[in-house]
């Protein structure tokens, strides 16, 4: 069997690369090893992604965002940051920005399915569900996956989106950089009592991080990370005890908490490809760049990845060139890799700084703080980066105009 592009994972960015590539006159297979049910209504993980300005007008562009239910959607219209003990916050603001939100909070599984509903019955996607791929290779003519059902298929271009962990990426020999951070995030969701009024924290505790996200009503998402040797032991807390511990953690400012629905845990492990292409693969999503949550910007690279792609492969086809070309897959490499890199290296050494509680680094840390909040032109770069939203910057450099 012969198609032009097959895609393996249907996550968020494998099905939003199927549906960038809709109007094109490719012949596409998509596979994943889950179940067309779990595909159309895929399960609650505990998962708050926190979409930039950027990922929704491309989520718009799909017709993906259009799926969602309103109350699905929660804007973050401020952000504050605490360090330590202290009560001292950065703080970001919606209205500083001149921006509707900083950003908007939608679960996981809500995306999945959004973007599963924009995908389901393209004319030119083929969906194959409950198939793993044993083996996977390439010549310089063609690229080949060999699939559980014991079909071999053959295309011009294979892209892997299965994954931080991708067995693809390891397979078709390209190398990657991880770095476990020896922590664990215990995610969930709670009601209070008091109103979040659409404010997320980051709360840099000694010993662990706290991060509130807003969502509808009077409910919040919760990110305790943790060393992983606790992480067993805060997990099992009875609901009571563990909704106590938050509340005072967070000195009362959302009132009673309790816990709703259960808990989940997310080892933290950051992978960056040390290439995205190979000869006739590339990856996109994870299996690209996954990147540690502190800085919400992993499913936003992830749907930038595709785009990126998609963008050089049709450029491609426009021109009559081979889409799985050396020169294609390099100028997509190129492209993803000046926008991924210094933001992965940037968040690493964020989480390195903020996550040591020696002296040293508790002095720097609450300097960090008190400078990006009181040097503006600073802070609107930072916020430029976490919205994506282009922000005018009204500072000068002496000779520069």
């Amino acid at each position: 069997m012969k198609y032009d592009i097959v895609i393996i994972g249907a996550g968020p960015a494998g099905l939003s690369f199927a549906r960038s590539l809709k109007d094109s006159s490719l012949k596409v297979l998509l596979v994943e090893r889950s179940s067309l049910e779990t595909l159309r209504t895929p399960p609650e993980d505990g998962r708050e992604i926190a979409l930039t300005h950027l990922s929704v007008e491309m989520m718009k562009d799909s017709g993906a965002w259009q799926q969602l239910a309103k109350d699905d959607v929660s804007p973050i219209c401020a952000a504050k940051v605490l360090d330590g003990d202290s009560s001292y916050t950065l703080n970001f603001d919606n209205t500083e920005a001149d921006l509707d939100a900083l950003g908007y909070l939608v679960p996981n599984d809500k995306i999945r399915k959004a973007y599963f509903e924009v995908v389901e019955g393209i004319d030119n996607l083929e969906l194959l569900t409950e198939t793993s791929v044993e083996d996977v290779g390439s010549t310089t003519e063609n690229a080949w996956v060999q699939l559980s059902n014991g079909d071999r298929v053959e295309c011009d271009l294979l892209v892997s989106a299965d994954s931080r962990f991708s067995e693809t990426r390891r397979k078709m020999g390209v190398p990657a950089s991880m770095k476990d951070f020896s922590r664990t995030a215990i995610v969930c969701r709670m009601e209070h009592s008091v109103p979040h009024n659409q404010t997320a924290f980051e709360c840099f505790h000694y010993g662990r991080t706290l991060a509130i996200l807003p969502m509808t009503g009077n409910l919040s998402s919760i990110v305790v990370t943790v060393s992983s040797a606790e992480a067993d032991s805060i997990f099992n807390m009875s609901e009571e005890a563990f909704a106590a511990d938050i509340e005072q953690r967070l000195q009362g400012q959302l009132g009673n908490m309790k816990l709703y629905g259960r808990r989940h845990l997310y080892p933290l492990v950051a992978v960056h490809a040390n290439k995205f292409i190979s000869r006739r693969f590339a990856v996109i999503g994870d299996a690209a760049v996954g990147m540690h949550p502190v800085t919400a910007h992993g499913f936003n690279l992830g749907l930038r990845s595709q785009e990126t792609l998609a963008k050089e492969i049709k450029s491609a086809l426009a021109q009559s060139r081979d889409i799985g070309s050396a020169s294609v897959l390099e100028k997509y490499q190129t492209n993803h890799m000046r926008v991924t890199k210094p933001l992965y290296m940037g968040t690493n050494l964020v989480v390195g700084l903020f996550t040591n509680d020696n002296f040293a680094a508790k002095v720097v840390r609450k300097a960090t703080l008190r400078v990006a909040n009181n040097f503006a032109p600073l802070k609107q770069i930072i916020t430029r980066k976490l919205t994506e939203k282009k922000i005018d910057i009204p500072f000068f450099l002496p000779g520069l105009k």
